[in-house]
Order: structure tokens, then sequence, then C-alpha cells
């Protein structure tokens, strides 16, 4: 993100926050993943392959492993497009949605993934920061459980806004991996991390700064949202 908190801005072009060096972690933490989740937002701005680079699919393979991690989509309307490049290469892709949403997708997408319904989360009342723990708990639940049941044991969740803030608000983050561009955005139409909720990672509920690295003028920071003990050691110590 940036240092005020966007991770795009709003033109055509998507914005470049990460340099070489991070593109090449964040594809060290796709290899090491069993799944990849991202929100329709997301697929739809980026057009993403979610994709591990050569060396390291051959590395999964060699340990008996997809050469890529299982590919989520996370949407509510189900208003997909085919054409878009996750769904031209091979992998497993799945695509969980609300009842309704999920019978679009179905249509729209035929047999280029496997879609599953997920139990509709409860209105938030109008006025009110959304709920998410009560809210979205039991369709966060019901996909985690599913990608488990499917042998996922450690997923990624990429973004965008919509899906960082209910895997954050509902408390169901191990890791959270941030990495500040060094400039503004300053545009309040552009996408921020999260957007409003109640998160249980308050004033009074401080996440635990496990790692501080630089990576060429950018920086990463690695919290623990919720543990006891002290933090593990960063990857490779």
């Amino acid at each position: 993100m940036s240092v005020d908190g966007y991770i795009d801005d709003t033109t055509d072009r998507r914005l470049m926050l990460s340099d070489a060096a991070d593109l090449d972690r964040v594809d060290a933490e796709r290899a090491g993943c069993d799944a990849i989740l991202i929100g329709a937002g997301t697929l739809r701005r980026d057009d993403p392959r979610l994709r591990v680079g050569p060396a390291r699919q051959a590395q999964r393979q060699a340990r008996g492993l997809p050469g890529d991690p299982v590919r989520v989509i996370l949407t509510r309307t189900g208003e997909l497009d085919p054409a878009g490049r996750l769904w031209r290469e091979g992998g497993t892709r799945l695509v969980y949605a609300p009842p309704a949403g999920a019978a679009v997708a179905r249509v729209r997408l035929g047999g280029l993934a496997d879609v599953v319904a997920l139990p509709d989360p409860p209105d938030v009342p109008a006025g009110r920061l959304p709920d998410l723990p009560a809210g979205r708990l039991a369709e966060l639940v019901a996909l985690l459980a599913d990608l488990a049941r499917r042998g996922v044991a450690r997923l990624m969740v990429e973004g965008g806004t919509s899906v960082h803030t209910q895997f954050l608000a509902a408390g169901l983050v191990d890791e959270l991996h941030l990495v500040v561009a060094p400039f503004l955005v300053g545009d309040p139409a552009a996408p921020r991390f999260v957007g409003p909720a109640a998160f249980p990672q308050d004033a009074t509920h401080r996440m635990t700064l496990a790692e501080v690295r630089p990576i060429g003028d950018l920086a990463l920071l690695r919290y623990l949202p919720a543990r006891s003990g002290p933090p593990p050691p960063p990857p490779g110590a």
C-alpha cells in the first residue's frame, strides 16, 4: 500500500506499488501456500493470473505438488468474465458465492471452475459499522472449512479492500504482511487497504510486530494479529 493506505489509484492502469524484489518475495509466498484467494473486484480490475513463476513451479512439482496453488475467487454476485486470464490456463480454480451468486457464476463460467454456494450472511443495519465477525463469519468459516476438506492448509489472501476487511474483521488472519511504498496517492475515491468495519485489532488489542524488512525503498511490516508467546522468527532465519 502507499504511505496513506491506498492499494491502487483511479486511473485505468494498475498502480505499481511493488518493485521486482518484492514481486519475487510475493512469488515465494505464493509458492509456499496451498491456495491464493482474491475478491471479484480485484479479479475484474487487475485480470491476474495468480500463478507461480516457472522456477518455483518446478520446485513445487519436485515435492509432488501442483505447479500452482489452488486459485480462489470470492464473489457476491457471480458476475465473472469467463474471458479473463485466470480461466485460460490449467490448475484448480474455485469460486465461492452466496447461493444466488453461485447460480450466476455456474452459468457464466460453465466448467471453468468449481463453484461452491456459501450461506447467505445477515444484513447489516443502515448507519452502523459492519459487524463482520457476526455478519460474515458463517460465510467465511464455511469457505475455510471447504478449502480444508480439499487439502488447503495454508491460504494466502491477496485482496482487495473488501476481502481484506472481511478476513481481518472476522479475526481469521494469522499473519498480516504489509509492504509500504514511499509515496502518497491522496485520492479519496481510490481503493484503500481496508474499509470501515468493527475490527478486533483495535487500540486495546494491538497486533504483534514480528518483522520489519527493507526491500529497496519499500518496507515490509509483518504483523501477528492475535498470538500468545514470542513471535516466530522471520522466514529463512
